[in-house]
């Protein structure tokens, strides 16, 4: 697949990550010329400085990464980012009130991510590692009604991470058009080919590296 680097967003969201590991996946973006970097928002216009002259673009998340915050919130934080030169935000689900069944909730509060993200993409965490079957697909059909780009499995910081059989079910439920994201658990060449036949057309890795160069990666997002 000669294009593999486009589909990956080169992901660091550890914590303790400190600048000098920021820069690394930076320089790592820009030489194998993925997709994205995607970095907390404390990183965005730093990030977005040390990749102006490339086209590896600046995702962050939001809301992350538990989803529990304030529709509100998540709008404020969404609308900073891209002020600070985010080209796209991952935001998490109200991951309770989809439990709760409350998809009203879980929708609106998309939309106002959504409205607030200006020009920006926006791909919605529904973090499926903790929703059964029926709660994906209609997470997923929430993210529809709510006017976003992409729907994504999971923040990589819960239960588990993607599964060919989730990226096959959230691409069915979107349709042929929408964007879905695998994240979690992509550590070699043969799980991204496998994520993309299944229907991804992105992956959320910590190992890109790795998958561009033949290894398969111990650990990691």
């Amino acid at each position: 697949m000669t294009n593999l680097n486009k589909y990956i967003d080169h992901t660091v969201l550890k914590a303790d990550t400190p600048q000098e590991k920021v820069q690394q996946i930076l320089d790592e973006a820009i030489k194998y010329d993925f997709m994205s970097v995607c970095i907390n928002p404390t990183w965005v216009a730093f990030a977005a400085e040390k990749l102006a002259a490339t086209d590896v673009k600046v995702c962050t998340v939001i809301g992350f990464p538990l989803g529990a915050n304030t529709s509100a919130l998540k709008a404020f934080e969404a609308a900073d980012a891209v002020k600070n030169g985010a080209d796209e935000v991952d935001m998490v689900i109200n991951i309770g009130a989809a439990k709760y069944g409350n998809w009203a909730l879980v929708e609106s509060d998309i939309k106002a991510v959504v409205a607030a993200s200006s020009h920006a993409t926006t791909k919605v965490i529904i973090e499926t590692s903790l929703l059964t079957d029926d709660e994906k697909v209609q997470a997923c059909k929430a993210a529809v009604r709510a006017g976003a780009d992409f729907v994504k499995t999971s923040t990589g910081f819960s239960t588990g991470g993607a599964t060919v059989a989730d990226i096959a079910l959230m691409r069915k439920t979107v349709g042929p058009d929408m964007g879905v994201k695998a994240s979690g658990g992509v550590r070699s060449i043969a799980d991204a080919k496998a994520m993309i036949a299944a229907g991804a057309t992105r992956l959320g890795t910590s190992n890109g590296v790795d998958i561009m160069e033949g290894n398969v990666a111990n650990g990691g997002y």
